[in-house]
Parts: structure tokens; sequence; C-alpha cells
């Protein structure tokens, strides 16, 4: 398994939105619970987040990859819980 790295914003709605979407995900698919999300939090560390190439919250990488920005839908974030799970 591969870990998450999820930036976010807080009081976003959208990532807010994000959060209820991996719990969702997470009681449908235990086995996704043994994943590692990275949360970080765009305002708290700037610098680390200007390392990457993204320009909306939420956004999600997977083994350096981009995998989801901006608005969630349950689709694209169990999307990318499953190429975590690989």
């Amino acid at each position: 398994m591969k870990d998450i790295l999820f930036f976010y914003m807080p009081g976003c709605p959208h990532c807010r939105k994000a959060e209820e979407l991996i719990a969702e995900l997470l009681a449908e698919h235990p086995q996704w619970k043994e994943i590692t999300i990275n949360r970080v939090d765009e305002t708290a560390n700037p610098a680390y987040a200007d390392q990457f190439d993204y320009y909306y919250v939420p956004t999600f990488y997977v083994d350096g990859q981009k995998l989801h920005e901006g608005v969630p839908t349950k689709q694209a974030v169990e999307a990318v819980f499953r190429a975590a799970a690989q």
C-alpha cells in the first residue's frame, strides 16, 4: 500500500466534503484504514505545499502523482484510495 498525500485548507468547504467522503469510504472499505493519509494544512506549511504542482484544494497525491485536485466527488476520492491500495 502507498501513502496518500492530502493538501487542504481549514475552513474550506470542499476540503470538509473530502474529509466526509474519506470517512464514508473507510466505513465501506475497512481494509483501506491501513492506508496512511498524510494531511498537509497548506496555510500552516506553505513552503512544503509550494513544492507541489497544484492550485486548488483539496488535492490528493499518491506515489508522487497528482490524482485529484479541486471539488471532490466520491468517485474521485475512491480512485485515490484504489491507487493507494495497489
